[in-house]
């Protein structure tokens, strides 16, 4: 395995790491408090620390095993409710408004991982809260167009990150930040697909990708 592959393994890993610890370290405090604990309502209140805790745990895992995993047990195609349901989950309270523009048929697999790890992307961006648009179709011959597109007072996207979407995976820097980036360029690279991103306007974003049918 080359170098590359395994730093790329361990941004990953890093990047899972990174976003479960604060849910798990909080349900992890909620028990020490509960265990300690003699007042029926902030033992209560330790109930809901706990269980905040474990369904957002909960969320975040089911969308880095669609994002970063292979998706085992859905086949060569994954419907798209679930996708949308694990975009939902890592949103949690964000002041976001998703407008889901994708029918009901199911989606190709890499077509999935796609669109997730640029909504983890845009959901990140989406510090403020603003509006993230999704939409995805499949072509004559099979292929699929995605696009995302974000409306927001402010859009606070990584630079290496903007830059690894619009202009390939090598050129930025490999970081746990970047490596969603980098996936998205590396899974349309393994599809005959290609990336692209603009800025429209200094509150809005388009992102998406072209993948070849087979």
């Amino acid at each position: 395995m080359s170098d590359d592959r395994v730093d790329f393994a361990s941004m990953l890993a890093s990047r899972l790491c990174h976003d479960l610890l604060s849910p798990v370290g909080a349900f992890a405090n909620g028990l020490e408090l509960l265990a300690d604990e003699k007042d029926p309502e902030m033992r209560a209140r330790c109930f809901e620390l706990l269980e905040q805790s474990a369904r957002t745990s909960a969320n975040k895992l089911k969308f880095f095993r669609l994002a970063f995993g292979s998706a085992g047990g859905f086949g060569e195609a994954v419907p798209p409710g679930e996708a949308k349901a694990a975009i939902e989950g890592i949103m949690a309270e964000r002041p976001i408004a998703l407008n889901w523009m994708i029918g009901e048929e199911p989606l190709p697999k890499p077509a999935v991982k796609i669109i997730l790890n640029l909504a983890l992307i845009l959901v990140d961006a989406l510090v403020r809260g603003g509006r993230l648009d999704i939409g995805c179709e499949k072509q004559e011959g099979g292929a699929v167009e995605i696009a995302l597109h974000v409306e927001a007072e402010r859009i606070f996207m990584d630079a290496d990150v903007e830059r690894i979407l619009a202009e390939g995976e090598t050129t930025g820097a490999m970081t746990s930040r970047t490596a969603p980036a980098i996936l998205v360029q590396a899974v349309a690279a393994q599809n005959g697909g290609t990336v692209m991103l603009a800025r429209e306007t200094p509150t809005s974003l388009l992102v998406g990708a072209v993948l070849k049918g087979r």
